[in-house]
């Protein structure tokens, strides 16, 4: 990809946070239950399961809201719950995304769709779904379409998620995208049902290989058999264009006119392809919002596919780590497989996905103002206890609140974080504004917590909590009379005599 090209994405990604979105579909509340198996029941031959810790986000089109959230833009969402404690919990799970105003319909006959997965060194076990699927009755129809066409009045693309649980009816469907076609409002359609028809008048649909193979009635996988299915698909029915994804192939638009591409996917460690196709609809929706034509929509949603995929459970992505794709294309040397500068949220998914592979995470932290032999020391001894090692540093902020004296920090967090970045021994960087790191800590669970020998483990904050779960607390050894503040002094020293 030329610098021209690289230059139009970037400046479409920078537009996403202008974007309105609406988003109606099915919601789902998915819950990951992470544990172990170590021995088989002696009451009968299945697995024992030991649970250590569970976390639920939201799933389906809640997800796709999701998505629009951490890339910036935002989001009017539109869905069916039950008068549950899963519709509850989903219901809490929203309130996080800042950009994203959940329209939540409560149908009183219905169950919340709640997937419950356990997971035992990084392997899904089993799967518990609860749902009740059937189609919405006339009253909610009447709500889901109301919520949704005022919404549309203030909004710049509307994406349809189908998932089959029932909140897109055939009526439901035929109003809001007759109502979004009238305002001129571009209607990316995530399809389930294998009757496109049901979908007319939409801008795109974006099924996957075996929802396209349904649609046409038979099996297809080579590209051009996949254009073929989809050209029929497309003279029999009353849409514009599709876009469909084909995992390690890549994607493929096809458009009514007869135009076609084909985007092959990006090499990349393929972990977990749950919450991949909401992941592709938000990216698809939010390009085309923001004024990139559909080849370079495309394009960007293969690449945010291929980052997505590599991580854990129904994950999202932000702007920066498309902008940070798109700079490493053609880069002299290969990039590393995440930004060594992290988020708070991006921290959680990392750790999550480090942690999956069965890797060890350790975590430590300090202000790093001046880098000395000791501060190397202790990052060394950290990274031989475990597999990824996290360093938190100390805003501004906090370093102030520390008393470390007047005019400190002497480098700014950024700078701060850079350097430490750069060590060879260091896998992430995160910056804390808090006066310590408990919430840090008690974010990515690490499985050992390291700190230096001035400290006694009774000190070292989060190690209680460290320990509560099985983790460990080391302490490395302390490199005597190297420090920053030292050498502040000795250089002020030097100062004054000159």
């Amino acid at each position: 990809m030329n610098e021209a090209s690289k230059k139009v994405l970037i400046e479409g990604i920078a537009q996403f946070g202008k974007v309105r979105v609406l988003c109606l579909g099915d919601l789902i509340l998915d819950t990951y239950n992470e544990g172990s198996v170590n021995r088989i029941s002696p009451e009968s031959p299945v697995p024992v399961f030991h649970s250590n810790r569970a976390a639920s986000v939201p799933g389906g089109g809640a997800n796709v809201a999701k998505n629009i959230s951490a890339l910036g833009a935002h989001c009017v969402l539109v869905g069916l719950v039950g008068n549950d404690s899963a519709g509850e919990l989903l219901s809490k799970t929203l309130q996080d995304l800042n950009t994203v105003i959940p329209e939540l319909i409560m149908d009183n006959n219905r169950r919340t769709t709640h997937k419950t997965r356990y997971i035992a060194q990084g392997q899904h076990v089993v799967r518990i779904d609860m749902e009740d699927i059937k189609p919405a009755t006339e009253y909610i129809e009447n709500q889901l379409i109301k919520s949704s066409i005022e919404a549309t009045s203030a909004c710049d693309v509307v994406i349809l998620s189908d998932y089959a649980k029932g909140t897109l009816t055939d009526r439901v469907l035929k109003e809001v995208i007759t109502a979004a076609k009238s305002k001129g409002i571009p209607v990316v359609v995530d399809p389930k049902s294998a009757n496109f028809a049901r979908y007319s008048g939409a801008t795109v649909l974006k099924p996957n290989l075996k929802e396209l193979s349904a649609a046409y009635g038979t099996e297809v996988k080579e590209d051009t058999e996949v254009l073929g299915a989809a050209m029929n698909l497309l003279e029999s029915g009353n849409f514009d264009n599709l876009v469909i994804t084909r995992s390690e192939m890549g994607m493929t638009l096809v458009q009514a006119d007869g135009t076609h591409l084909h985007v092959h996917s990006q090499a990349r460690e393929v972990f977990d392809v749950v919450g991949a196709g909401d992941t592709c609809a938000a990216i698809l929706a939010l390009s085309i919002a923001s004024g990139l034509n559909l080849a370079d929509s495309v394009y960007l949603t293969n690449m945010a596919a291929g980052i997505v995929v590599a991580k854990k459970g129904t994950a999202t992505l932000t702007p920066r780590e498309l902008i940070h794709s798109l700079e490493q294309l053609d880069a002299p040397r290969a990039p590393p497989s995440l930004p060594a500068f992290l988020s708070r949220k991006e921290l959680v998914d990392y750790a999550n996905q480090v942690r999956a592979k069965g890797k060890r995470i350790g975590f430590t932290n300090g202000v790093f103002d001046i880098i000395h032999p000791g501060h190397i020391s202790v990052l060394n001894f950290a990274k031989n206890e475990c597999d990824h090692l996290i360093v938190g540093i100390n805003s501004d902020r906090s370093v102030r609140n520390l008393n470390k004296g007047a005019g400190r920090p002497i480098n700014s967090q950024d700078d701060r974080a850079i350097v430490i970045s750069a060590l060879s021994c260091v896998d992430a960087v995160t910056i804390f504004d808090e006066e310590t790191p408990k919430e840090v800590i008690e974010a990515i669970c690490p499985d050992v917590l390291i700190k230096g020998a001035d400290y006694s483990v009774s000190e070292v904050v989060g190690s209680d909590f460290v320990k509560s779960y099985g983790g460990a607390v080391k302490l490395a050894p302390i490199v005597s009379g190297k420090s920053s503040s030292n050498i502040i002094t000795r250089m002020k020293s030097v100062w004054t005599k000159e």
